[in-house]
């Protein structure tokens, strides 16, 4: 007879230490060119993967300054990511500098998380 043993999950809620704020951007009024911030769309606590060597390399190929990845719960519905928003870290170490989201991918091990990757885009 086949017993089950019990899984530890991967992440569990003390990894989602880092809040994230998702919002979107809207062009500036008038002739001057640029964008602003509209309206914050989903706060969150998230987790922020380490920046490896493989990101870093693929981040010069894609011509950003750095790449990141969120792993946050998934809020069924109450907010969904699309590549036309932006994320700030609240972090000392990422200086709240706007992250646009280049992709979003549903996490196939954990079905109550999804992956985030993201550009800086100043």
């Amino acid at each position: 007879m086949f017993h089950e043993k019990y899984k530890r999950p991967t992440t569990t809620s003390g990894d989602l230490r880092t809040p994230v704020t998702f919002y979107e951007y809207q062009p500036n009024p008038g002739p001057e060119p640029g964008e602003h911030q509209k309206a914050t769309l989903f706060d969150c606590f998230a987790q922020v993967d380490e920046v490896w060597l493989r990101d870093m390399e693929q981040a010069k190929a894609n011509g950003t300054l750095s790449d990141i990845t969120l792993k946050i719960r998934d809020p069924h519905g109450s907010y969904v990511p699309s590549n036309k928003h932006y994320v700030s870290v609240q972090s000392v170490y990422y200086s709240n500098a706007p992250y646009r989201i280049k992709e979003v991918q549903p996490n196939l091990q954990d079905h109550r998380y999804i992956n985030i990757i993201a550009e800086r885009t100043s």
